[in-house]
């Protein structure tokens, strides 16, 4: 059905890239693509790393399961009011600073090993970013799609969020095995670099649009 097709996947995706732009619409789609890399990509290993310091599965399964939803349902009320308050780009930039940076913890907690109260801070700092980030991401989504298109543009950016990371996440255990987890922990922070200038790109060309129709 032609007309189905066109009405349901075609014009959704036409009309975002109508509305932004051809570049601007691409720079939208990395950024989306490539936010939560850095946390996709240590999360897929982070129970085997987990087991292998020696963490029993009932220290697993409190500190990182249960302590650690709580923080990140803590993370997610941060980030709904700290984007309330101080707009959702920055946010979006504080969340991709800090899922990169609290994944240099888990170096630290590499070195120490076996260490619970480690642990605890670890999963705290992580989880705390996680769920800001992923408020703040969850509103930059939102902001994104045409009301007309909602459903079915919501569900190719979620799509395309994991697409990537767990591509790249699938090479977790080989880069491991190859260079050790303190190297690996230090490549998915570095990997979020590039996220911080591809959010700050967006919010300068989003910014210099809402300028133009605004005219």
């Amino acid at each position: 059905n032609k007309k189905m097709v066109k009405e349901s996947y075609l014009a959704p995706v036409s009309d975002f890239f109508t509305r932004y732009g051809f570049a601007l619409a691409w720079l939208i789609l990395a950024l989306i693509g490539l936010y939560r890399i850095s946390d996709i990509v240590l999360g897929v290993i982070s129970n085997v790393f987990y087991q292998d310091l020696g963490f029993t599965k009932i220290e697993i399964a409190s500190v990182v399961k249960t302590f650690g939803l709580f923080m990140t349902i803590a993370g997610g009320f941060l980030g709904g009011f700290l984007a309330i308050r101080y707009g959702v780009l920055k946010i979006l930039f504080m969340g991709a600073l800090l899922s990169s940076l609290t994944n240099l913890l888990f170096m630290a907690l590499a070195g120490m090993g076996h260490h619970l109260p480690m642990l605890y801070l670890v999963i705290s700092a992580d989880n705390l970013a996680g769920g800001l980030a992923s408020a703040a991401f969850v509103a930059f989504l939102s902001s994104l799609t045409n009301i007309r298109f909602t459903a079915i543009q919501y569900a190719i950016f979620t799509s395309l969020m994991t697409l990537v990371p767990k591509v790249f996440g699938g090479y977790s255990g080989t880069i491991v095995d190859a260079l050790g987890y303190s190297s690996f922990f230090l490549i998915t922070a570095v990997i979020g670099i590039p996220v911080l200038i591809l959010v700050w790109l967006s919010g300068k060309y989003l910014g210099m649009k809402e300028q133009v129709h605004s005219r």
